[in-house]
């Protein structure tokens, strides 16, 4: 009885066994076109999800500008479509020109305040010197104290020069814009991050951060001068 009882048992696992092998061998085309169209689906998602990212981004980019279309109603909205190559000149290319009513030495602004002033102008098309770039010059003065100087670009940050010595600037006072060629007076330039106030001289340097991140520039607003 034990015996037949352990052959009854194999020949029912081999049984079992080989149906559940034909089963499988019966089921792997079908697996495969599932296998396929699953990789399809999720081809399909990630381009949806680049496709979104994308339109939010567009979306935060045009929202950070509003409010300065809003309070300028003569302002042109424009898009940056170019940098210098190897960063040679602090420069963007905007994709306006003088077809929308640009003009060399239009200021131009960002969500935060300051990016620079137009350059040159072609009919499509014009350059933009960013407030970092070396010849960059802006009247500026403190918000806190009134206190005068020029901010000069510094490649990655602005300094202010030719503050008094007595001026009582500190880190993370605001510093805006003076009544100048490009700009009216009290547009944000940045924020002091650190203040140099050198050895026997006249004056005081304010290192600032500028109030618009000028590596991630997307829309702009021109501004008549």
């Amino acid at each position: 009885m034990s015996l037949a009882s352990f052959i009854e048992t194999a020949t029912s696992v081999a049984v079992s066994t080989v149906r559940g092998a034909g089963t499988s061998v019966v089921s792997i085309p079908q697996l495969e076109r599932d296998n396929k169209d699953l990789r399809a689906q999720n081809q399909s998602l990630q381009q949806e999800n680049t496709r979104l990212h994308e339109l939010a981004a567009q979306y935060a980019a045009e929202t950070s500008v509003r409010p300065v279309i809003d309070t300028t109603p003569n302002g042109v909205e424009a898009r940056v479509i170019g940098f210098p190559p190897e960063n040679e000149s602090r420069t963007v290319t905007i994709d306006k020109g003088s077809s929308s009513g640009i003009h060399k030495d239009d200021g131009v602004l960002g969500g935060g305040g300051i990016v620079g002033r137009i350059e040159s102008v072609t009919p499509f098309a014009s350059k933009v010197v960013l407030i970092t770039d070396y010849t960059s010059r802006i009247p500026a003065v403190t918000r806190r104290g009134r206190y005068w100087g020029i901010a000069r670009g510094n490649l990655s940050s602005v300094r202010v020069e030719y503050i008094p010595q007595d001026a009582k600037i500190k880190v993370g006072d605001v510093v805006v814009t003076g009544e100048g060629r490009s700009f009216h007076s009290g547009i944000p330039i940045g924020t002091v991050a650190r203040i140099d106030r050198g050895d026997a001289t006249l004056y005081q340097t304010a290192i600032l951060k500028p109030s618009v991140d000028i590596g991630a520039l997307d829309r702009v607003v021109v501004v008549p001068k």
